[in-house]
């Protein structure tokens, strides 16, 4: 039943793992981070977990420099309507599947900074997102990424997706299965660079592109 959350005195200079932190709180419309120091954070693996009427987050002062897992971290947050990651600079990051997942209410999201050199996995990083009308992942360099299973699954408003083609190297992935399933809204997608020769299953990879 919480319902608000004040935490700026918590000193959390110290903390490793904020996991779990939030998870299931299905009351809960706003926490107060201003003072929240995740400067030895290594883990945010579904931090913000099941936050169902959580509309607004302010990450600003989050660093994330040391952090490997984000997986999940607002999987089916789905009263957030923006999501700004200026300063959310994740360079060690492996693991970052089902980090928006079933965010139906996000209708932007700022990922100019997002580093995902070091990412193996994206299954279901944006899937069930429907309110998204564009995404911007020009910066994500994919090289090491072995799953993009259901990545836009579901996104039906989507009708742009900026994505660098000479960044975005699929050479690695051997999982497409349902990558742009249900996109209905999206008229064109240039994957003229895609290297699919170690895919092993496009199962629905276009289901549902009815547009």
């Amino acid at each position: 039943n919480l319902n608000y959350l004040e935490i700026s005195n918590f000193k959390t200079e110290n903390v490793i793992d904020f996991s779990f932190m939030f998870y299931g709180c299905v009351s809960l419309t706003s926490i107060y981070l201003y003072n929240f120091d995740t400067i030895k954070a290594t883990n945010m693996n579904s931090m913000f977990h099941g936050c169902i009427l959580l509309k607004y987050l302010n990450l600003n002062r989050f660093n994330t420099t040391y952090v490997k897992n984000i997986e999940s971290m607002f999987f089916n947050c789905k009263s957030l309507i923006t999501l700004n990651f200026e300063s959310f600079n994740p360079i060690n990051v492996t693991h970052i599947s089902n980090m928006f997942y079933g965010c139906s209410s996000l209708t932007s999201i700022n990922l100019n900074n997002f580093d995902t050199y070091h990412v193996i996995n994206m299954e279901k990083m944006f899937s069930e997102c429907n309110a998204l009308t564009s995404i911007n992942i020009s910066n994500f360099i994919t090289s090491n990424v072995i799953n993009m299973e259901s990545m836009f699954n579901g996104c039906s408003s989507l009708i742009e997706l900026n994505f660098d083609i000479n960044k975005f190297i699929t050479s690695s992935c051997v999982n497409m299965k349902s990558m742009f399933q249900n996109c209905a809204s999206i008229k064109s997608i240039n994957l003229n660079n895609f290297d699919t020769t170690n895919v092993i299953n496009m199962e629905n990879m276009f289901k549902g592109c009815s547009s």
